[in-house]
């Protein structure tokens, strides 16, 4: 009896050792859970979701069906255009005067920017009063620590004025690339486009250009030297109706040249010529005074 009695005793203590001993932890796995069903593909039947239980003999999966991409439009990073646009400067009323080009790309940027400066404006460019001193034929010898290497461009029947508008023609079209910063005239001291910057006028657009397709909003862009920095600009359509107007202010005012963004906007029923003006308001008496008109094609807005 006594020996029964011993033995409840020690299989109670094993028990009661069992739920009060000091705890164990051990990395178990995660809780089974019954995967998420694969989306099936477009136009194939769909595929009922596991039940849990592993498949002894699982069919092989079908490859996926190949998608059509549509070849990558052309020309979408900048390094790799198959175009370049070039700025030119031509002149107007003894002052320089910017235009553009867009043309295909090369490597030779200065020849091609020179010949086109020579090759003059268009008729429509030439029609505002725009026109080039540059005969055919000139080029950079070479490029050397920025500094673009040409002949000499003087001529014996002409005057310092005219030469200096040739010149000036040259490094302001050449410095636009980041290689050149100067222009070298022969053997004379390097000169960059500070050594000019009294031949441009009061205001100066740089966009639109001449003949430009614009539509709205349009942003006026340029340079000025004007009252207050002040630049208005108002466009006009066929009829000379004005149809926008707008103003904003250049990063310097009277005294220093800073640039200017003017964005105005309209609405026309269908396309037009037109005309940009951009110009300064007298502070004496409120006119519209060193008015630069750029003739543009207008395209109607949205809706308009």
């Amino acid at each position: 009896m006594r020996r029964r009695g011993t033995a409840w005793l020690v299989l109670v203590a094993a028990l009661l050792a069992t739920g009060c001993g000091t705890p164990r932890s051990g990395a178990l796995g995660p809780a089974p859970t019954v995967p998420p069903a694969t989306p099936a593909p477009t136009g194939s039947p769909s595929t009922p979701a596991p039940t849990g239980r592993p498949d002894p003999t699982p069919a092989p999966s079908a490859p996926p069906t190949p998608t059509a991409h549509p070849p990558a439009p052309a020309s979408t990073d900048p390094r790799r255009s198959d175009t370049v646009t070039i700025e030119l400067w031509y002149v107007r009323s003894g002052r320089l005067v910017p235009t553009r080009r867009i043309r295909p790309a090369t490597v030779a940027t200065s020849r091609l920017a020179l010949t086109e400066l020579a090759a003059g404006p268009t008729a429509t460019e030439a029609a505002t009063g725009l026109a080039t001193l540059l005969p055919a034929g000139v080029e950079v010898t070479r490029i050397t620590d920025g500094v673009a290497t040409l002949a000499p461009l003087a001529s014996a029947d002409e005057t310092a004025q005219r030469r200096r508008l040739r010149e000036a023609q040259v490094v302001w079209t050449l410095t636009q690339f980041p290689t050149v910063r100067q222009v070298r005239f022969g053997s004379g001291t390097p000169v960059g486009r500070d050594d000019y910057a009294d031949l441009l006028p009061p205001i100066v657009v740089t966009g639109p250009s001449v003949g430009d397709r614009v539509g709205t909003p349009l942003t006026v862009t340029g340079t000025a030297e004007v009252f207050e920095a002040t630049v208005s600009v108002r466009v006009l359509d066929s009829a000379g109706r004005e149809v926008a107007t707008g103003f904003g202010t250049a990063s310097c005012g009277s005294g220093c040249r800073g640039g200017y963004r003017v964005v105005v906007g309209w609405r026309t029923a269908r396309e037009q010529r037109g005309t940009v003006e951009v110009y300064e308001v007298s502070a004496r008496d409120g006119a519209r005074i060193n008015t630069v008109a750029v003739p543009v094609i207008l395209s109607p807005a949205a809706g308009g």
